[in-house]
């Protein structure tokens, strides 16, 4: 409860003793609670032990690993971490059934840890043509490949968010708003990763549409440092960069992402950054924290 609300039964006339229970039971008022922050083990390198310490240690709230990893998930688990999401790409094809015995496997493992399978979905076929980038003509295929992963996935805890990634037949944050809505299922959402809006949409357009229209499906969120200007021509060493670095205005971005609604996790891209991990995810933390000072999010509740 958010006493900032001033929730319906308090006036002035309600006795000290109350307002004084209330502010106990709901504990401090936290006007700029921050989303969870997560690494991905794109930058959080390393032997389960070795990453839950080095995350604990630097305050972040757990991982984006690889999708079947249990020994990760209850390693964190166990340091009061979470382990959000597990990463795969996909193909489909019209003659293919999924999830295959490789899935299957994953999505076995992952149950009990209350995760996501963060699926990317890198082509669409049938046989007689792969679909090209961000078609709607490979929906079909799409959403019957994806109807059956949700399947198996759902009555494991296991939810699916769809991961746009550049050069993929799922690009777009649109493809993965379009799909889901298609779907509509309560387990199926998107992703809005950064560094491939940056590469895809480039840092002219506004994201914020985007979020909007994306926000009752959106279970995820990426960031990182990034440089600005034409990001659609640059490579990943200036499009991923630790939270902190390049020109791109990264705590206006968090800001317009409160400002939307958005109250899930966000997580830290990492991928290709050459540095130690404990370099790579201290910087960015500090730069995490920096954020926080300046993008509030008001009203904010416990992330889930």
């Amino acid at each position: 409860m958010n006493l900032a609300a001033k929730p319906f039964f308090l006036s002035r006339k309600t006795p000290v003793w109350i307002l004084v229970l209330l502010t106990f039971a709901c504990g401090p008022l936290r006007a700029g609670e921050p989303n969870s922050f997560f690494a991905m083990d794109t930058a959080a390198r390393g032997k389960p032990a070795e990453v839950v310490a080095l995350l604990k240690e630097l305050g972040y709230t757990g991982l984006g690993g690889q999708v079947g990893d249990g020994a990760m998930a209850t390693a964190l688990e166990n340091a009061g971490l979470k382990f959000y999401n597990g990463y795969t790409t996909v193909a489909f094809h019209a003659e293919r059934p999924a999830p295959d015995d490789n899935l299957r496997g994953q999505i076995d493992r992952m149950k009990g840890h209350a995760t996501t399978v963060w699926l990317a979905v890198s082509q669409v076929a049938d046989p007689q043509r792969s679909f090209p980038r961000s078609s709607p003509d490979g929906d079909e295929i799409a959403l019957a490949r994806l109807r059956e992963i949700a399947d198996y996935a759902e009555p494991r805890g296991v939810k699916v968010a769809l991961y746009p990634h550049a050069g993929s037949w799922l690009e777009r944050v649109e493809d993965g708003v379009r799909l889901a809505e298609k779907l509509n299922r309560t387990s199926v959402g998107t992703t809005f990763n950064l560094c491939h809006w940056l590469k895809v949409e480039g840092a002219e357009r506004d994201p914020a549409p985007v979020l909007k229209a994306a926000l009752p499906r959106l279970m995820l969120i990426t960031i990182n440092g990034a440089d600005t200007g034409e990001t659609n021509k640059m490579g990943w060493d200036r499009l991923i960069q630790p939270l902190g670095s390049g020109s791109y205005d990264v705590a206006a971005f968090v800001r317009m992402v409160r400002q939307t609604g958005y109250q899930g996790p966000i997580g830290f891209q990492g991928f290709g950054i050459k540095a130690p991990p404990r370099e790579i995810l201290t910087k960015t933390m500090a730069a995490w924290k920096e954020i926080n000072q300046n993008a509030p999010r008001p009203n904010a509740k416990e992330d889930k």
